[in-house]
């Protein structure tokens, strides 16, 4: 009966001397190891990396990782070798989900803008297109203020000009 008691003492006194270790980080170096520590792991390291997180796993939870991940000469026998539990913060993913659909709509916005201003400068050149086509006189506002009417020449460069418009922009 004395040994029970020794031993139910010893249990007691190896669980009680761990509880420190429940607040500990666990993750995978860039080599491939697995690192413990009191602090976060460097920036460097992946998410997925991190496999625990303090206060992310219950005590009975944390036992069975490390017990799981400890090279026993019963694992090593049996070649059966467990993978590590993955802790997914659902706070941070809900943060990223949302940052991302943010961008996704920021950028169709931006997009639609874009396709809107094409299809306005397409409209415009199609417009002059046919002014100039229709053999109407046409004229502009010099830097003076005074009105010119376009010859043959400055037609066919506004002519031109169009048509490189609506090459560019009519898609």
């Amino acid at each position: 009966m004395h040994r029970w008691t020794v031993v139910v003492l010893a249990a007691l006194l190896g669980t009680t001397l761990s509880l420190p270790a429940a607040a500990q980080w666990k993750w995978r170096d860039q080599s491939g190891r697995i690192q413990y520590s009191d602090t976060p792991p460097p920036q460097g390291v992946a998410e997925k990396d991190i496999l625990l997180r303090p206060g992310s796993a219950s005590l009975a939870t944390r036992a069975a990782v490390s017990v799981a991940s400890a090279p026993g000469p019963a694992s090593a026998a049996s070649g059966i070798v467990l993978p590590a539990p993955k802790v997914v913060d659902a706070e941070l993913e809900a943060k990223r989900k949302k940052t991302e659909q943010d961008a996704a709509d920021q950028k169709k916005a931006e997009e639609a803008k874009l396709a809107a201003t094409r299809a306005e400068n397409c409209t415009r050149a199609k417009a002059q297109m046919r002014s100039i086509d229709s053999g109407v006189r046409l004229s502009r506002t010099n830097e003076k203020g005074e009105r010119e009417f376009l010859d043959d020449k400055a037609r066919a460069q506004e002519a031109n000009r169009a048509r490189e418009v609506m090459t560019s922009e009519c898609k």
